[in-house]
């Protein structure tokens, strides 16, 4: 009961949950209300929303009524802590905890923690002990006991590396301020809980030796070491490798840490040898665990040692490994460079150092190969041809690095000529002859994975393998961000990868998470944007404004307000100091971390250079959408968005396969745009780049998409205040919805439309909504209703001459029709459709209209007429076709070659149906597919496969209340069940069938005399 104040509510949640109300405990209902109640005290004071509560409680598979759950709970709670109206409020996306001084442990943990801060900042360590003390006898453990699930045990994590660091702070001012063997039993209770913390140890080591234990003290050694090496596959740090040298050595009193500095001791002047004589090895340490980089360590390897080559350039994106592959290569070919190995760092991207001159660099490179000062010139031509004349003909290998520009390099390589030069930048140095250039950029996976094997150990990381390749991707396989935070993880044993990555998840985050003490992803990006132009830094920093991971140079020219060519010179520049790269010709690309700088750089930006950048680059896309679509898609209405001004720099697409490849392209990013210029303030805009995005979305089935991006299209046209972006934004998004089987979603919007369509006395528009309608109620079931509103729908787009709308609803009308088992009106209804999409320009609905008359024909028992129209639609033009369309022509061919003894063909087009119909995720048309596949299985006596193709065609049809697909799958299932010789289970599918088609007045698939079978 420790931690209550008077009468007020307590909560306590380092360790198992605890609310206390003056001397009483109050007692919870189970874990979904203490789960609820301990994220939003890990959060007091902010708004935890409901989805985030859900996922607290139920992790990734929340009940349907998970929701009203939550409230009932949140309800709960409030009754059962005193005054818990007042404690928890409710907020519009969710709930807030309010709590006061001395309510809280965390809280208290926090504030003590930083009193301490305050304490030793002021020279008050006494003080600050027992602050920390407070502060840490308030943990009684993980949050929840470690028992909180996924998302509560992330923040767990944090907390517990908090209070591991105000301990380890805490014993370290014991012993600053002379307590050791007093110490001993609590740093051995913290390094029994927390065996791989190495800096307790070290503590322990400490305290141990300072009471006279030395022998101890060098056994806790020896334990971590091996701990170490078992576990996570590494050594103990420098730092307590150096403590553990000097408590072997005995000294009188060895420090916490020490300094890894060394410093080589001065010469004698009276023993130095001659210049000729000296071998001078200037190489940095090469390292141990190096990974990756085989194939480039290789090649420069062989040329290094072949005796032919002078010079080699590594040059890459800053943080790609350049200078460790110089230096690890080195050292392989210090053999074959017997008069010395020499190495600089011209200090060309070196935070707050200037670059050095190549005569400064000549004189020292000379000191080491044993010249004396009064040797060497003053002047720097005279300094460089003393080096030119101590070079030549030496058998010297010398290393660059970090070389900024030529001037910095060409005349330190003029006395090489005997010797081997690496040089190593961030720019190619092309005005550099005769030297042989390798660039670097981000690794390959598995190289990436080789890099995390060796620095953690192959036990670690074999354990969480995702996580693994997760963390070397939000890395960008980048081998200095990869070092970064492996050198967390080995810091922090506690975390997992998987922690780490959630951290790394967050990219406002990202590149302060990629930072250590001495290292940054982000400095290192820094240094090579500082030195460039300021019209290319303008140009970089407006580049992360693009939401794609591509861009060209007619997009490029509109978001930087240029000439195309002047757009591709900047991006050219950009690529040669690897802030861009290259995939194709044409095409650039940030690096990942790149992209998060850029896009935090122009966070900073004016709003004026922001809005007129964004402004330029929506234009762009609206006319390049619009003149893609009018070569893809002709006869679509066009509306005038940009102005009498036509848009200049427009891709060169003058013939539909350009269109559509450039569509490929761009439809990546294209659709997060729209969202990007909703948010900037661009909204008409937005409404109609959507509308052009949904044509090619449709086209290619890609309807998840179609859908999303036409509710943004809908938000943007309603914020315009642009009624006829209205008219077709919710139009579109009917479709959507009722593509995907979202019918009520759909019913809904219709419901509007019509609203507005008679308010506006609009009948064009009005017979697209009736056509809609009557499909839902179709496809619900009621099938009397929607034949009705199909036929007002068809006579009202007749009436206005609207040719395109006419044929769909005529082609729902086939479909209605037919599974009323009127096959004249089916013929009729899909003839017409037919003859319309022939004189309809834009004829991308011509394949669903000729798949109804097939469909007619079918029902008829006309298979040869049936075979005719399949047959028009294979001889379109494949990409023009939307693959639902092509997956039903596949699967009707299969029904029409099996009916005529061509089993085999039935198989190859099941198979290729359900190839390009299962990756769309479009549930209506899966399960109309799959229920004729099944048929044509069940036919050929494959009942086992026939029955898993209907359970399919059921749950599709069922999660979309599409009621029609759903008798026909239970129909299905009793003939499939039948075959097996399930009598029992075949009755209960075929009384449940017979029910649903009863209430549908559908009458029941009849037999087929000339296929021996059931049919549609």
């Amino acid at each position: 009961m420790s931690g209550v104040v008077g009468d007020t509510v307590r909560f306590n949640i380092l360790g198992s949950l605890e609310c206390w109300h003056g001397p009483r405990r109050v007692r919870f209902g189970g874990q979904l209300q203490e789960r609820v109640l301990t994220l939003l005290l890990l959060h007091a004071g902010h708004v935890v929303t409901v989805s985030r509560l859900i996922e607290a409680v139920w992790e990734n598979t929340p009940p349907p009524t998970a929701m009203r759950q939550v409230r009932k709970t949140v309800a709960e709670l409030r009754r059962r802590i005193p005054g818990g109206a007042e404690l928890i409020a409710t907020e519009t996306a969710g709930y807030r905890i309010v709590v006061g001084g001395g309510q809280l442990d965390l809280n208290d943990f926090r504030w003590k923690v930083q009193e301490a801060t305050t304490e030793v900042a002021e020279g008050r360590p006494h003080q600050a002990i027992s602050r920390l003390g407070v502060a840490t006898a308030l943990w009684r453990g993980p949050v929840l006991s470690g028992r909180g699930g996924p998302v509560i045990d992330v923040a767990a994590t944090a907390l517990e590396e908090q209070y591991l660091a105000a301990l380890e702070q805490l014993c370290e001012l014991r012993l600053a301020v002379g307590e050791s063997a007093g110490l001993v039993s609590d740093l051995r209770r913290a390094v029994h809980a927390h065996p791989l913390r190495e800096r307790l140890r070290g503590q322990l080591m400490l305290a141990l030796y300072r009471s006279g234990q030395q022998a101890a003290a060098l056994a806790e050694y020896g334990t971590v070491r091996d701990l170490l090496a078992a576990e996570l596959g590494i050594d103990p740090s420098a730092e307590l490798s150096r403590l553990h040298e000097d408590i072997l050595r005995g000294g009188s009193e060895p420090p916490a840490s020490s300094r890894s500095d060394s410093v080589r001791p001065a010469a004698d002047p009276s023993v130095v040898p001659s210049g000729a004589e000296i071998r001078p090895c200037m190489l940095p340490y090469d390292l141990a665990d190096f990974a990756g980089r085989e194939p480039e360590s290789r090649r420069l390897v062989r040329m290094g040692s072949d005796g032919r080559t002078g010079v080699v350039g590594i040059d890459g994106m800053g943080g790609a490994g350049k200078s460790t592959l110089a230096v690890h290569v080195a050292h392989q070919l210090a053999v074959f460079f017997p008069a010395g190995q020499l190495y600089v760092d011209l200090r060309g991207f070196t935070p707050g150092e200037k670059p050095l001159q190549p005569d400064f660099v000549a004189a020292m490179l000379l000191r080491e190969l044993g010249a004396t000062d009064t040797q060497i010139p003053d002047d720097a031509q005279g300094r460089l041809a003393l080096w030119r004349s101590w070079t030549a003909n030496r058998r010297l290998l010398l290393i660059l690095d970090n070389a900024v520009d030529t001037a910095q390099v060409r005349p330190l390589l003029d006395g090489m000529t005997s010797g081997f030069v690496i040089v190593t930048g961030r720019g190619r140095l092309v005005d550099l002859d005769g030297i042989h250039w390798l660039s670097i950029g981000s690794m390959e996976p598995e190289q990436s994975l080789g890099i995390l094997t060796r620095t953690l150990g192959e036990k670690r990381v074999a354990a969480e393998p995702e996580a693994a390749r997760e963390l070397a991707e939000l890395c960008g396989h980048l081998p200095l961000a990869l070092r970064i935070a492996t050198a967390r993880l080995r810091n922090r044993p506690q975390w997992t990868l998987r922690y780490l990555v959630g951290r790394l998840n967050d990219e406002s985050r990202l590149l302060k998470e990629l930072s250590s003490a001495e290292r940054s992803v982000a400095t290192t990006i820094q240094l090579s944007y500082q030195v460039l132009p300021p019209a290319q830094q303008r140009a970089f920093r407006l580049l992360g404004l693009h939401p794609g991971t591509d861009i060209d140079a007619h997009a490029a020219a509109a978001l930087l307000g240029m000439t195309t060519q002047d757009a591709e010179d900047s991006m050219e520049a950009l690529l040669d100091v690897h802030l861009l790269r290259q995939p194709a010709i044409g095409l650039y690309a940030f690096h990942d971390l790149v992209r998060s700088f850029a896009r935090e750089l122009w966070r900073t930006t004016s709003g004026d250079e922001r809005s007129l950048a964004l402004a330029g680059l929506l234009d762009f896309y609206v006319a390049a959408t619009d003149q893609a679509c009018r070569l893809l898609f002709p006869g679509r209405t066009e509306y005038d968005v940009t102005g009498a001004d036509p848009c200049p720099n427009l891709p060169p697409t003058a013939t539909p396969a350009e269109a559509r490849l450039w569509f490929d392209r761009e439809l990546r990013a294209l659709p997060a745009f729209v969202t990007v210029g909703l948010e900037a303030g661009f909204a008409r805009l937005a409404a109609y780049l959507a509308r052009n995005l949904l044509f090619p979305l449709h086209e290619r089935g890609d309807i998840r998409r179609y859908r999303e991006v036409a509710e943004v299209g809908l938000s943007a046209a309603r914020r315009a205040g642009d009624p006829v972006a209205m008219r077709f934004s919710l139009r579109n998004l009917v479709v959507g919805h009722s593509m995907l089987g979202e019918f009520h979603a759909a019913a809904d919007g219709i419901e509007e439309g019509l609203r507005l369509s008679v308010a506006e006395r609009n009948p064009k528009s009005e017979g697209v909504y009736l056509s809609q309608l009557g499909w839902v109620h179709s496809a619900l079931g009621r099938l009397a209703q929607g034949r009705e509103f199909l036929e007002r729908a068809v006579a009202v787009c007749r009436a206005t001459s609207n040719d395109m709308e006419e044929s769909i609803a005529l082609c729902n009308l086939s479909s209605v029709c037919r599974w009323l088992g009127d096959d004249v009106a089916a013929m009729n209804a899909a003839q017409r459709a037919v003859a319309l999409n022939r004189r309809t320009p834009m004829g991308m609905h011509q394949a669903g209209a000729l798949n109804d008359l097939a469909m007619a024909h079918i029902s008829s028992g006309d298979h040869n007429a049936a075979l005719a129209s399949l047959g028009r639609v294979l001889g379109l033009d494949e990409d023009s076709l939307m693959p639902r369309d092509l997956a039903l022509t596949y699967v009707l061919m299969a029904d029409v070659c099996q009916c005529a003894g061509r089993d085999e063909q039935a198989l190859h087009f099941v198979g290729r149906a359900l190839a390009l119909v299962e990756p769309l995720g479009t549930k209506p048309w899966q399960s109309e597919i799959e229920n004729i596949a099944g048929l044509i299985h069940s036919r050929r006596g494959d009942h086992a496969r026939a029955l898993r193709l209907h359970r399919r065609a059921f749950l599709h049809a069922t999660s979309v209340s599409y009621r029609v697909q759903v008798a026909m799958a239970l129909a299905g299932s009793a003939r499939a069940s039948e075959g097996m010789g399930d009598l029992a289970a075949a009755e209960g599918f075929r009384n449940r069938a017979s029910e649903h088609f009863a209430a549908m007045g559908m009458p029941a698939p009849r037999e087929l005399s000339r296929c021996g079978g059931n049919h549609r």
